[in-house]
C-alpha cells in the first residue's frame, strides 16, 4: 500500500491542502498524520491560526476517513495540561476543544494513537525504541510477547501520561541520538519530531519532518512529503505544492 506521511504541521494548515491534492491525484492510497499540529515560533497569541489548523485537519479527516492519526508531544501537552516549549495559554481552550472535535470526527474505530502500523511500516511521532518496549511496555504487562508487533503496539497505545511524557517515549524519542529502534531490521519507523533538511533513512528510522522552521520563520527543510510502499518499504519524496 502506498502511504503518504504527513509530518509535524506546527500551524501550517496549507499542508493539509497539499496532502489532499496528492491523494486526489492518486499518489497515495492512505495518509498517516504524525502529529504536532499545534504551536510554532512566535504564534502563541494567534489563536485564529490554531483554529484554522485544526479545522483543516478535521476537514481532511472528513474527506479522507481512512487517514490514521498519531499523537505528537505538542498536542498532548494541551490534552494533559503539561507545559511544552511553544505552549500557548491563549490557545489552550481552542486546542483542547478542537482535539475533541477531531476525535469525534474520526470515531471510535479510528482513534488517534501513539503508534500506527501499516504492513511493515510503523508510524509514530518520534519512534519506538527497544528500551521503551523493555522498560515500559513489559514493565506494565509482563504477558506481552515482544516479538508480536501488534501486541506491543496495542500495549503502547494503552499507556497514559505517566509512562509517555518523558524522553525516550514514542512522542519524544530522538533515534539519531543512539537509541536502537524496536525490530529495526524488519520494520521501518516513519517519524517526525526531529527536523531534517531532506527526508532521510537511518538506523531503521525514516525522518520526515522537513516542514519545521527556524525561529525567524525560515524553513529548515525542503518541505517535501514522503510516500512509502508499506510492504517493500521503498519510499520517495515529493515536493509539497502550496
Amino acid at each position: 500500500m502506498l502511504v503518504l506521511a504527513i509530518p509535524d504541521v506546527h500551524l501550517k494548515p496549507w499542508m493539509f491542502s497539499a496532502a489532499d491534492r496528492l491523494l486526489a491525484q492518486g499518489d497515495a492510497e492512505v495518509a498517516v498524520c504524525l502529529g504536532d499540529l499545534a504551536d510554532n515560533w512566535g504564534s502563541g497569541y494567534d489563536t485564529s491560526l490554531y483554529e484554522q489548523t485544526y479545522d483543516a485537519a478535521i476537514a481532511f479527516a472528513r474527506r479522507h476517513p481512512t487517514t490514521r492519526w498519531c499523537w505528537g508531544n505538542h498536542d498532548l501537552s494541551y490534552r494533559w495540561q503539561r507545559l511544552e516549549s511553544g505552549y500557548s495559554m491563549f490557545a489552550r481552550d481552542t486546542v483542547r476543544a478542537k482535539l475533541e472535535e477531531l476525535q469525534r470526527t474520526l470515531g471510535d474505530d479510528n482513534p488517534i494513537a501513539y503508534v500506527q502500523r501499516v504492513d511493515n511500516a510503523i508510524f509514530s511521532h518520534a519512534g519506538v525504541s527497544e528500551a521503551f518496549v523493555r522498560d515500559q511496555v513489559q514493565a506494565q504487562d509482563h504477558a506481552v510477547d515482544v516479538g508480536d508487533v501488534d501486541a506491543v503496539i496495542h500495549a503502547i497505545n494503552r499507556l497514559g501520561a505517566r509512562q509517555m511524557w518523558g524522553d525516550g517515549t514514542p512522542i519524544w524519542l530522538r533515534p539519531n541520538e543512539g537509541e536502537r529502534l524496536y525490530r529495526k531490521d524488519s520494520l521501518l519507523h516513519v517519524v517526525g519530531h526531529t527536523p531534517v533538511v531532506r527526508p532521510t533513512e537511518d538506523g531503521g528510522a525514516l525522518y520526515t519532518d522537513t516542514f519545521s522552521t527556524y525561529r525567524d520563520g525560515r524553513p529548515i527543510g525542503s518541505e517535501e512529503f514522503v510516500l512509502i510502499e508499506s510492504e517493500t518499504l521503498q519510499w520517495r519524496a515529493v515536493k509539497a505544492d502550496r
